[in-house]
C-alpha cells in the first residue's frame, strides 16, 4: 500500500521557497536545543552552534526577497507550504511539552 499523497506545495517564488527551507532548518535546530525536552547537552550544543549558520542563511533569504521587491510575506500561502512540509510537527518541538502533573 502506498503512503497517502501529500497536497501540492503552493506556488512560491524561489526566494519564498528558500525562506521556507531556511525557516524549517532553524525550527528543527531550536527543537533540538529546547531545554524542556530530554536529551544531552552535547546534542543541544551542536544544534546551537549550527543555528548561528542557519540563522545567517535565513537572514540572507529574507534579504534577497527584500532586494527583489518581495516586500510582503503572504502568510496564508506560506502557512500552506509549511503544513505540506510538516511544519506543524516540527514547530511543536520548540514549545513546552504538556505538563504531566508532576
Amino acid at each position: 500500500m502506498l503512503p497517502p499523497e501529500l497536497p501540492p506545495l503552493p506556488a512560491l517564488t524561489r526566494a519564498e521557497g528558500e525562506l521556507i527551507d531556511r525557516y524549517l532548518e532553524a525550527i528543527d535546530l531550536l527543537g533540538r536545543i529546547n531545554p524542556a525536552r530530554d536529551g544531552d547537552t552535547y546534542r543541544a550544543l551542536r544544534a546551537a552552534q549550527a543555528l548561528v549558520h542557519k540563522a545567517a542563511r535565513l537572514c540572507d533569504a529574507l534579504t534577497v526577497m527584500h532586494q527583489r521587491g518581495e516586500t510582503e510575506l503572504h502568510g496564508d500561502t506560506l502557512a500552506r507550504a509549511l503544513r505540506v512540509l510538516d511544519g506543524e510537527r516540527r514547530a511543536a518541538r520548540v514549545t513546552l511539552p504538556p505538563d504531566c502533573g508532576g
